[in-house]
């Protein structure tokens, strides 16, 4: 049924909202609610096409605007984000489900990066190489890579569009973005506001539409010249597979899963409160969420009996009600895999210390979850489960704990927790992550680099390294 308070979401293609004309629909959803409250417009092949043709003449376009041009934009940008925290954090709560304390946290944190980006466009360097000849000069510059077609995730859409946008824009390249469509509202919001700030309307265009379409023909295109892409492993390696027979630069934000090490000269009280935080933020739909916890023996039932207690005073409800800690997952599916996962565990001698369930009535809820001693043969120790659930397993040694701690083929975020430089240091070298906390789990600010090694990523985001991923070399050999 659809009654007036369904809202109508469109693309965005060169400034102007594109609905209507026979193109598909689907709805979009409360997750806390599991009501239907907007409507979604699809892109047809020929919208794809032309957003695509579109972005390269803005590229053209955005590119001759200097350095210093294109910050001031985007510092622009990131003040309008911040006077407008309250909307949009609103649409992610109403879309994403996450509590409106975790939107604003995401709104707020997507402006820095956004200015930070800006600033850091000024101080992208070339060099000047000394020559071997009397009579030429040798330059390395570096040109923006040209228009990127960006895909990004339904867990943070607001952080992930702004990153991507962001570090196209900044570099001098456009962007053709298609955030998820199960939460589009403050993705096409933050769309207008890099448009209102002066970012030329073709420069960034907004696609929602079937994902294996819209990717497949944006990575054929002529006109696209990069790809970056945050989501699943196993969407990243077919993603990688259409962009490398295009033969066309890449940067994937892949799946994680994310051990945490906890030795016996830990600060036992700290690690549990920041560790329930951590673990349970966006119902533990994050890619560095920490999922396998690994610790020492001799500390380990009073840890686990610790972060137990925690989990259980975590409220559970609408994220649009100021008393709750912890939302709704994002879709229908998250909670069936949930259902799955803890069985497997139970299978494998795993025992439910808390949660291990959902919630009658309406919305996609399942409480704060804990399972001790689960088996390494559990799916949960070896499949990513991006909610509310953490699997414990004692070690009797440091040398125990990053074996376990390798055993899977994702290698994004790790965190270790010890008073002692000598385990720092070996966890550092140990660990195969490609973002490590050592006694914190924030793992991710805008001037250091976001990158995944093996099965979690190609490439990197943030910091100086995530421009570079937006720019192509050129060697120059000037004689006279």
């Amino acid at each position: 049924m659809r009654d007036n308070h369904i809202y109508q979401v469109p693309l965005l293609i060169n400034g102007q909202d594109v609905t209507g004309e026979g193109r598909e629909r689907r709805p979009i959803v409360n997750p806390a609610t599991g009501e239907t409250i907007g409507e979604l417009t699809l892109a047809s092949v020929a919208d794809i096409d032309l957003a695509a043709e579109t972005a390269q003449a803005g590229f053209e376009e955005w590119r001759r605007r200097t350095p210093l041009e294109r910050a001031n934009i985007l510092s622009v940008v990131a003040l309008a984000m911040r006077s407008d925290v309250e909307r949009l954090a609103s649409l992610l709560t109403s879309e994403q489900g996450k509590t409106l304390k975790e939107a604003r946290g995401e709104v707020l944190g997507s402006a820095d990066l956004v200015q930070w980006l800006g600033e850091e466009g000024k101080r992208v360097y070339g060099r000047v190489v000394p020559s071997r000849f009397s009579n030429m000069e040798q330059l390395v510059l570096l040109d923006p890579v040209g228009p990127v077609a960006a895909f990004s995730a339904w867990n943070y859409p607001i952080s992930l569009a702004a990153r991507k946008i962001g570090h196209a824009l900044a570099a001098g390249c456009s962007v053709v973005i298609k955030p998820a469509e199960e939460c589009p509202s403050a993705v096409l919001a933050l769309a207008r506001m890099f448009h209102a700030a002066g970012v030329p309307p073709a420069a960034l265009q907004v696609l929602f539409g079937h994902p294996a379409q819209v990717s497949e023909r944006l990575i054929a295109s002529p006109h696209i010249r990069k790809i970056t892409f945050t989501g699943s492993t196993s969407v990243g390696r077919h993603l990688a597979t259409l962009a490398g027979a295009a033969l066309k630069k890449v940067t994937f934000e892949l799946g994680g899963h994310a051990p945490v090490i906890v030795m016996d000269d830990a600060d036992i009280d700290a690690f549990v409160e920041a560790a329930v935080a951590s673990k349970y933020r966006n119902a533990g739909q994050i890619c560095t969420s920490p999922s396998r916890f690994f610790v020492h023996e001799r500390v380990y039932q009073r840890t686990v009996d610790a972060f137990v207690q925690r989990a259980k005073a975590l409220t559970v409800g609408n994220g649009a009600d100021s008393a709750t800690d912890m939302g709704p997952l994002a879709q229908g599916r998250r909670v069936s895999a949930m259902e799955e996962l803890t069985h497997d565990a139970l299978t494998h001698g795993g025992r439910i210390l808390t949660g291990g369930a959902g919630r009658s009535g309406a919305g996609y809820f399942w409480q704060p979850t804990v399972l001790a001693d689960v088996s390494a043969e559990a799916r949960l120790m070896r499949e990513e489960p991006f909610g509310p659930v953490a699997a414990f397993q004692p070690v009797a040694s440091l040398d125990d704990a990053l074996r376990a701690a390798n055993s899977t083929e994702y290698g994004l975020a790790g965190y270790a927790f010890t008073s002692t430089i000598e385990g720092a240091r070996r966890i550092q070298e140990g660990l195969r992550v490609g973002i490590l906390g050592l006694n914190t789990f924030t793992p991710s600010v805008p001037e250091m680099p976001f990158a995944g090694v093996r099965d979690s990523g190609i490439g990197a985001a943030m910091g100086y390294e995530g421009l570079m991923e937006h720019m192509n070399v050129k060697a120059v050999f000037r004689a006279g």
